[in-house]
């Protein structure tokens, strides 16, 4: 009889199971409550190529019109060096033709109707 499989991590590095952590926000089951979570499903999501939810996360007014996944980007670790309020300042690291990339952003996100959405950089 086969062993039953560990559940999936979460991309974000949270150190839960995907299923526990950004998948219900992916599916829209959830809302995030911070900043931060809205920060942490949205690398997920470029990670796991669900760009529906990075668009549909975007603020209006500074997004743009489609989201398009790059599948020849390896989305590799994510670190959250700062979250304050609107801000959330990270490091993501990923792995591409080009050989492998950091990106450092300070992220502004606003609340809107009750939700969370990612404006753009600080």
């Amino acid at each position: 009889m086969p062993l039953p499989s560990a559940p999936t991590s979460c991309p974000c590095g949270s150190g839960t199971s995907y299923a526990a952590c950004c998948g219900p926000l992916h599916r829209g089951e959830r809302q995030a409550g911070t900043p931060e979570e809205l920060m942490r499903s949205r690398y997920a999501a470029y990670a796991r190529g669900e760009v529906d939810h990075v668009w549909r996360t975007w603020h209006p007014r500074t997004r743009p019109e489609r989201v398009v996944h790059d599948p020849t980007t390896t989305w590799t670790g994510l670190e959250v060096l700062r979250a304050e309020d609107d801000v959330v300042e990270f490091v993501a690291s990923h792995r591409s033709p080009d050989g492998v990339g950091r990106l450092h952003e300070v992220s502004r996100f606003e609340r809107r109707a009750g939700r969370w959405f990612y404006v753009g950089p600080a």
